[in-house]
């Protein structure tokens, strides 16, 4: 009897043991099917914002169509056929000289002062589309403005002769240029300078003015000073008697 309930004692404990080990055995996974399983969210972002990216070619270089560019001007310059093909990866920047020229691709220099981004490239493209493509579409914009408005020129009695830059926003007087210059040289008249403009009036002729520098700078009467524009050129002439 003893026997038999030992027996039944070491079965018992064999079952408890087998049924913790298969407790603890790892249930196989069934295998997944991959067509089932949804993409990331952030997958559909990025995949539109690829084909925003391919189709917004012109986002950040939107033509410009009241600035007038100047000498010193930088543009970003691009032609888009080039950049599909991979000719042109990215936009060219090119700068306006002081003559008033841009050297742009294929074309060689154009004339750019005077004339706002979106004028410019159009005739840009119309060059372009005559001899060197069917079809061209130009992208061109303001990429750093100068600070530099133009130039005003002095000649004569004084200390500097030569050109003198013009800020952007500047109320430069003749009266100041002549000071920027070093001032009145020894000989120089005082009562005769005269400021040449190039630009003409409404009748088209030619502007010439003459100042009064003796009243204007050691006098204080600035109202009779003139208010320069880029390419003015003023002329101090000497005094007929020198003593």
């Amino acid at each position: 009897m003893k026997r038999l309930l030992r027996f039944y004692h070491l079965a018992l404990v064999f079952l408890a043991v087998v049924w913790t080990a298969s407790a603890q055995l790892p249930v196989p996974m069934l295998p997944l099917d991959q067509s089932a399983i949804s993409a990331p969210q952030s997958a559909a972002p990025k995949t539109q914002a690829m084909s925003a990216a391919a189709s917004g070619l012109l986002n950040g270089y939107a033509p410009d169509d009241s600035y007038k560019l100047r000498a010193g001007d930088t543009v970003s310059f691009q032609i888009l056929e080039d950049r599909i093909l991979g000719i042109q990866l990215d936009p060219a920047s090119l700068v306006v000289a002081d003559s008033g020229e841009m050297d742009v691709p294929y074309i060689g220099r154009v004339m750019a002062a005077g004339k706002n981004c979106k004028q410019l490239s159009g005739e840009i493209k119309t060059a372009l589309e005559k001899d060197y493509y069917q079809q061209a579409t130009v992208v061109l914009s303001l990429n750093v403005a100068s600070p530099i408005l133009g130039r005003v020129y002095i000649w004569g009695q004084v200390h500097n002769q030569g050109a003198l830059d013009m800020a952007v926003n500047e109320n430069l007087t003749a009266g100041k240029a002549i000071l920027r210059a070093g001032g009145f040289a020894d000989f120089a008249n005082k009562r005769k300078v005269k400021v040449v403009r190039s630009t003409p009036n409404a009748e088209g002729k030619t502007q010439t003015f003459e100042l009064d520098m003796q009243q204007i700078l050691e006098d204080g009467k600035i109202d009779k000073d003139v208010v320069l524009q880029p390419n003015d050129l003023i002329v101090v002439p000497s005094r007929l008697i020198n003593f």
